[in-house]
């Protein structure tokens, strides 16, 4: 794992590219001198706070723009791994795949619904629709006072915005993935 110099020293450069910044023009934005600008990019040294500040308010950026960690371009994610959600004394096992918590606007859930469960939830935010596709088993939506039955196979999309539920109305567990739009 990178050390916090380099990962800094990343960051202003990618940062300085993307708004098209020569280092001349960033020293004079931020008022740091091209000397010690450049010693920042390579990673060398220890930059003060005082100076990542100075290059975070040139370059019109928040402060954790210059610590923040890259995410992997790709990642693996292993159900196995993740604690799930439990509703209805655990017969409905939620595991958020990948959670919007990166204002991203949707959001990866994969579900286990055993025989006979039931989870009712409560509306999303205003404009939010739920996309379900059912890999194993039978279920029962609840929308808006209408029921939907799908099957292994079957997809449905419907608002999220309301008080819904789902039912296994089958005899084994209900696989399905949703995916949460929110506008």
């Amino acid at each position: 794992m990178d050390t916090m110099n380099v990962i800094v020293a990343k960051n202003i450069r990618r940062l300085r590219e993307e708004r098209n910044l020569s280092m001349d023009e960033l020293a004079k934005l931020s008022g740091v001198s091209k000397s010690m600008l450049a010693q920042v990019e390579r990673g060398d040294g220890n930059p003060t706070l005082s100076t990542l500040w100075k290059l975070s308010n040139g370059m019109k950026v928040p402060f954790d723009a210059l610590t923040v960690r890259p995410k992997a371009p790709y990642e693996i994610v292993k159900t196995s791994e993740i604690q799930p959600l439990l509703e209805d004394h655990g017969s409905v096992k939620n595991y958020p795949i990948f959670p919007d918590d990166e204002n991203r606007r949707f959001a990866v859930y994969y579900l286990e619904l055993e025989a006979g469960s039931y989870w009712q939830s409560e509306p999303h935010l205003r404009g939010t629709a739920e996309f379900i596709t059912v890999f194993g088993g039978t279920i029962e939506i609840l929308a808006d006072g209408q029921r939907f039955s799908v099957a292994k196979g079957e997809s449905i999309r419907f608002p999220g915005d309301i008080v819904h539920s789902y039912r296994n109305t089958g005899t084994e567990t209900a696989i399905l993935h949703m995916i949460l739009y929110n506008p």
